[in-house]
């Protein structure tokens, strides 16, 4: 059997490297609110995130172009436009570019709880 000369366990550079579709864009599970310009707040779940826009799952459809406020956890409302939108998705687009990581902080910047035990905690 000929070698081929790649490995399939390589990233392919090919698949959606560099292109800005995919660029800066994180993977998560948050919910939000989503206003619509008839003042209709619905909560959504974003999916992904990205300076420029996020993914949305919502319960109903929204107007294609339609102009919307989404309300994100650390971030505060950010206006935007509907790019795209198929069954129980849409794609929002910013207004302005954001720092999706400012999402992923903790609410109201706590910082996370940290117990110590001493020996005793460990002792049977």
């Amino acid at each position: 059997m000929e070698h081929l000369g790649k490995s399939v366990f390589e990233a392919d550079p090919g698949i959606n490297a560099g292109s800005a579709a995919t660029r800066g864009r994180d993977s998560l599970f948050l919910m939000a609110k989503l206003r619509t310009a008839t003042s209709r707040t619905v909560d959504v779940r974003v999916r992904n995130l990205s300076p420029g826009g996020l993914m949305v799952e919502l319960p109903y459809p929204v107007a294609p172009e339609g102009e919307v406020e989404v309300e994100v956890r650390g971030i505060g409302w950010i206006s935007g436009r509907v790019a795209w939108q198929t069954e129980g998705r849409a794609g929002i687009a910013f207004d302005r570019e954001i720092d999706p990581q400012r999402a992923r902080k903790a609410p109201n910047d706590a910082q996370p709880t940290v117990k110590r035990f001493g020996a005793a905690a460990f002792k049977r």
